[in-house]
């Protein structure tokens, strides 16, 4: 098979199932492994470049809406009438599925069925284990620093900190992205920040403007120095990768 894919962690799945040699081309933001930077790049996952991913005449593009604004790759793939699915995960069993979907598309499928298993294994292990602890230590995540971006209740990092044995403390939201404000994290006072800005690399994050925001001295994250800048490629993107991201964040709260 000649298989594209326009979304990293749509990539993370094919290596997940150990199948990255059929790619012949991802995303400029596919990353990981890193024999994919040798293939094709199509564009940015926003911007595909639908006469590249024709030219490399697939048999399955890999597509996503995990991001606003995809959908117009999905009306370029239906004009074009190449041959797609679309893995749009928001939680940990979601992305299970997916790779079993992803497994069954590529003529996988007891491989599918087998990796799926053991990562719902996996799943089920780290959440006994997070069940014993007896501290469960609040987590702020923060996506975007100002104005302020954080995941909700209906995101995974939601799952993946009650499964670390903590808390969001934006699990009180409904949505998967909370736009909120300075003040309102200062009122929730977490016991850490996680820094994982969307699109910026760790060398880039800096804590001390964190340490500087008004009021926010106080808060028992900033005075016990919990603050956390974390690969954004372990915590931001859907796929397997998370259960990585997952036993980082373990290892900090213990």
């Amino acid at each position: 098979m000649r298989v594209v894919s326009i979304c990293p962690s749509n990539t993370e799945v094919v290596e997940y199932l150990g199948k990255t040699d059929l790619l012949v081309g991802v995303d400029n933001y596919s990353d990981w492994p890193s024999d994919v930077l040798e293939l094709s790049k199509v564009g940015p996952d926003l911007s595909i470049d639908m006469d590249k991913v024709e030219a490399l005449n697939p048999d399955l593009v890999l597509a996503s809406l995990s991001v606003p604004g995809m959908e117009k790759n999905i009306e370029a793939l239906d004009e074009r009438k190449l041959p797609y699915i679309i893995l749009n995960p928001s939680s940990l069993n979601d992305i299970a599925d997916d790779i079993e979907t992803v497994g069954i598309a590529l003529g996988e499928k007891e491989r599918g069925k087998k990796k799926a298993a053991a990562f719902r294994e996996e799943i089920e292990r780290l959440r006994e284990q997070a069940a014993m602890r007896k501290q469960k230590p609040s987590l702020y995540w923060e996506w975007w620093p100002k104005p302020i971006f954080t995941p909700g209740n209906s995101n995974w990092l939601t799952e993946i900190s009650r499964l670390a044995g903590g808390r969001n403390i934006f699990d009180t939201e409904d949505e998967a992205s909370v736009q909120t404000g300075w003040d309102d994290v200062k009122e929730r006072d977490p016991d850490h920040i996680c820094m994982v800005w969307v699109g910026v690399k760790e060398s880039k994050m800096r804590p001390e403007l964190v340490r500087r925001r008004p009021g926010w001295e106080d808060m028992k994250a900033i005075q016990e120095d919990n603050i956390h800048v974390l690969e954004e490629s372990l915590f931001c993107r859907p796929s397997p990768r998370l259960l990585e991201g997952l036993h980082k964040l373990i290892a900090i709260l213990d």
